[in-house]
Parts: C-alpha cells; structure tokens; sequence
C-alpha cells in the first residue's frame, strides 16, 4: 500500500467521531491490506512501532522533530519554532512547509506503509555516540520524501500525538474479533496477522511476552462471594508490586514485567538471576507478587518501600536494604504447555511440584472453602498481620484477563451502603488548574481525574486535598511531559470543567473520597464528595484505570 493511500484513512479517521464510523473505517482500511503490511499498517495508525513491552521508541523529543522540519525545507528553525507555538501541531507545521516545497498540497510519493515503517524503525535503533544528530537527519529526509499529507501524520508520530481518538480496542472490533487472543499476546500488530492468516486458533502465552494480568474485582459480602463463585480458594493479599516472572532455562533467560506489561530490566532485581535453582521446570510464566521484607524486624514493609527498588540507582545497598520475596500465586505456562484454560485449583497444584519455597521464592497459602464465615476469619486474620485482607478465587476458574465475570475478587472491611465509596478508585489525570494563593507557586493547585468508560475516558472529580508540596512538585513535573494543546479526542468534559492545562492521558492516581453523588457537572453524570488523593500509582497504566462499571459496582448504584 501507498503511504499516501493509508493517509487518506488516517485523515478520515481523523475527522470522524463516532466510533462506530471509524470501526467501519478501519474495517475498510484492514480490508484493503495484504497479510504483509497489515502488521505496520495497525502499528503505524496507532502511533506506535511495536507493542510497549518490546520499547522501540523512535526518541526524537519535540525540538529535534522541528528541528527535523526545519532541515528537509530548508526553513530556519526559529520560524519553525514559532509556527509551532502558535498551532500546537507539528504536523501541521511540517504539513505546511510540505506543501510549500513541493509547489502543490499533495505532491505524491513513491514511498509505501512498509517503506516508511522500515526508516522509521531504522531510526529508532540508531544509538551511541551522535545518534541524536543521526535521527534528526534520517527524520527529515523522511519527511522530505513524503508528500505533504503523509508528512502531517509521521511529524506526528514522534511525540505522540497522532491524535485519531482510537485504541486496540477499536482494532480488535474492526478486525472482528473479542479481546481473549489479544490478551494472551498483547500485540495488536502480530493479532491482525494471525487473523488475516486465519490462524487466530494458535495462539498461547509464550515465554518473553506479557499476559494481559487477570484483575480483583470487589465484593464486599462473602455471603455474595460464595453465591456468586461457589467454591474459593482464600489467600492472603499482599501490598507489593505485582511482577510476572518469565523463566527459559536452556539459555537462561528471565524476563520480568510489571501488571501494565512494562519490561523491568532483571539489574533490577538481581536476586531473580539465581531463579533457576528454585524451579522444576526448563520453561515457565509465574504470576507473583514482589514484597519488601524489612531484614532486622522480619515482617513485609508496604508499597512504597517496596517499589523503592525499582528507583534505587544503588542496586547493591537497596537490596540489603529492602530484599524482596516474591508470593507466587499463580502460572500460565509450563515446558510449552499452557495452563491458562485449566481450573485454579489445578493451576495451583502444579505450581507445589514445580516451585521451590524459600526465601526467594514463596507459594501463597490458600484455603479452599464454601463458608462465607471462613472467608470473613481469614480477612480479620491477615488484617492483624499486617497485610490487605483476602483476596478470593474461584476455585475452578480459567485465567482470564481483566476483570471479567466473578474469578477474583477483593475483600473489603465496610459493607458499602447505596453511594458510599467502600474501596479506592485508579483515576486518570486529564489536566490540572493552576494553583492560587500558596499553591500559585507550584503551577497547580488541583488536578482534574476521569475514568473509562469504553474507550472514553470521562471526568469524574477534581482533586486537591492530600496533595503535598513534594507531592505537586512530582506531578507538575510529569504532567509537563504529558501536556496537549487540545483536549484528546478519546476524553469527555462539559465546558465549565475545562482544565487550565490539559494532559495526554498516561498518569494513573489512587483516590478516594466520602461517597458517589450524580452530577450534572461531570461527563460521567456521576462525582465524588469530598476526594482526597492518596499516591500515584506507578504500577498501573490507562487500560487498568478503574471503569464506569466498577464504579457503580464500588458504590452500589
């Protein structure tokens, strides 16, 4: 395919709002894809060059993407500095210039999807020594190989900004298919080629791919619980950094990943080099859960401490300081074989044959019951040793991504009444309001939050209170990364809640507030009393923000 064909979808999708009209689109545009180009041609309509887990990033910040434009159209970079202040767009500055150059809007190129897509990796691999300088130039010979259409949507590629309103989600629509294979393998480019092979039936975990993680839904009744799911299994839920361990012992690998599929380099936690001593098996995927144990005192430190040693530059003292045990509580893969589709309680017991416990290694202890009153034991029990209460699973259920059906779920203190926030809710910052009076300092007094809803992501709260000075400092300094000119397309707000600043959606926040109240202010129809921020949540990305659904599940509404 043309690039300049596959532009004219993108300037479709662009236009549209409705996500029905560009699921249709998208179809149309899959359609007229070959099986070899289908891969790039998702990636590319994304913004992206390869699943985030693999981390092919192109690295050209906003100055170097000008400083690219300015090059291939022989424009000084001030002049293009400034048209970028004053639209907000580098691609349609490099549009512009585009059409200038070639003496007519859409001078068409040569150039195909998988021609663009090469250069474009070709450039995101070049590092070491004047890679910088290197990337800028290959950039904008791109550009000026392009025609001026095109050149709109690759300038902004880079900075992420592609600005189509749509996610994998959508994809997966147009392509026709649910989202089980994709999260088995969370890569939207290799899914569209296996569909258009017609060999989505293959697919299974593989060792070095993340799996979408399976979630905790929240009941607050156990007497619901056991109606709902039958027989559980009870275990102790820990407050640590949810970590996937993957282990080939022919070549030693581990590959580790965090619950939003993020690769964590294994320096990190030095300790898992030595893995292969503690399990029975040449090939496995362990779901665990990393917790700090404080060596003098011997019990489990919390969150922050733990993930402490994700930031520690001194890997060496930090994990004197703060070793970790990992509570294995599951797996999905064994010797080639996957587990997924098998019962919990199966998946269980093989983890006792295949898992040494010890220090560093440790399988979680569990209860198998269908008394409510078991449950509720439990939970006051793990209370007293410090720990999060219980988390309860059907004891025959599958892995299933997500929070789907009742498979797992948290156990809270409270039984929530009609409107009362009994749990926290993982919100995603839009954009922030300027700080006035003391805050006036900082740049930010309070930050607007929202949910998701589909794949809208909606407002449902301001918030101020607990925000600290270290804390607004933190948070500016992250939004200034993530700052839009524009509202993004896939976010809902009404016209007096528009934040001084909005921000590309990323930054994941815990809340919590007295209750739920409807609203007429807020998209979602719904807000909170009283919100109160509580941390950041380093572990969680977009796609695991709390949904409308939870919500009203949360707040009994």
């Amino acid at each position: 395919m043309k690039f300049f064909d596959f532009a004219k979808y993108l300037e479709k999708l662009e236009k549209t709002a409705s996500r029905l009209e560009i699921t249709a689109i998208l179809k149309e545009l899959f359609k007229e894809t070959s099986r070899s180009e289908i891969k790039e041609v998702v990636y590319l309509s994304l913004g992206i060059l390869a699943p985030n887990y693999e981390n092919i990033l192109l690295n050209l910040a906003e100055k170097m993407v000008a400083r690219s434009i300015a090059l291939a159209y022989d424009k000084d970079l001030s002049i293009v500095t400034k048209i970028y202040k004053e639209t907000g767009d580098l691609g349609n500055v490099a549009e512009k210039f585009s059409a200038v150059h070639h003496n007519q809007p859409t001078s068409l190129s040569p150039l195909t999807v998988h021609d663009v897509y090469s250069k474009l990796i070709t450039i995101a691999k070049d590092g070491g020594e004047g890679s910088q300088d290197r990337k800028i130039e290959k950039f904008a010979e791109l550009l000026k190989n392009l025609d001026s259409l095109s050149v709109r949507y690759v300038a902004r590629i880079p900075v992420g900004k592609l600005r189509l309103g749509f996610s994998e989600k959508t994809v997966l629509d147009a392509l026709g298919i649910g989202d089980e294979a994709y999260n088995i393998r969370p890569d939207i480019g290799y899914i569209a080629e296996l569909v258009k092979s017609n060999r989505l039936k293959d697919i299974k975990p593989e060792i070095g791919v993340p799996v979408v993680p399976m979630l905790a839904a929240r009941l607050n009744s156990t007497t619901e619980m056991i109606s709902k799911m039958g027989e559980v299994s009870v275990e102790p839920k820990f407050d640590g950094l949810r970590i996937f361990i993957h282990y080939r012992r022919k070549d030693n690998l581990v590959k580790i990943f965090t619950r939003n599929m993020n690769a964590i380099d294994i320096n990190t936690f030095p300790e898992l080099m030595t893995l292969g001593r503690h399990v029975k098996a040449d090939e496995i995927i362990l779901d665990t859960e990393a917790v700090g144990i404080d060596p003098k005192r011997e019990f489990f430190v919390d969150f922050q401490k733990t993930i402490q040693r994700r930031r520690k530059h001194n890997i060496e003292n930090s994990q004197k300081e703060i070793p970790l045990q990992f509570q294995i509580f599951d797996m999905l893969l064994i010797d080639g074989k996957s587990f997924i589709n098998e019962p919990y309680i199966v998946r269980r017991e093989m983890l006792k044959n295949k898992i040494t416990n010890g220090k560093l290694l440790r399988i979680d202890e569990n209860t198998i019951t269908k008394d409510p009153n078991v449950i509720k034991n439990l939970h006051l029990k793990y209370l007293k040793m410090g720990l999060e209460g219980v988390v309860v699973k059907r004891a025959n259920g599958k892995y299933v991504s997500g929070r789907t059906g009742w498979n797992w779920v948290k156990m809270k203190e409270e039984e929530g009444m009609e409107g009362r926030l009994s749990d926290t809710l993982d919100c995603i910052v839009m954009g922030y309001f300027v700080g006035k009076g003391k805050r006036a300092q900082f740049g930010l007094g309070k930050i607007l939050v929202g949910i998701k809803d589909e794949d809208r992501i909606m407002t449902l709260t301001k918030v101020g209170t607990g925000l600290t000075e270290a804390m607004l400092v933190e948070i500016k300094k992250r939004l200034d990364k993530l700052e839009s000119r524009e509202m993004p397309k896939e976010y809902e707000a009404q016209k007096d809640l528009i934040p001084d600043v909005w921000a590309r959606p990323s930054l994941i926040v815990e809340v919590t507030a007295d209750s739920i109240s409807v609203s007429t202010k807020h998209s979602l129809g719904l807000s909170l009393r009283f919100p109160r921020f509580l941390r950041i949540r380093e572990d969680k990305g977009v796609n695991e923000a709390t949904t409308l659904k939870e919500l009203k599940n949360i707040a009994k509404i």
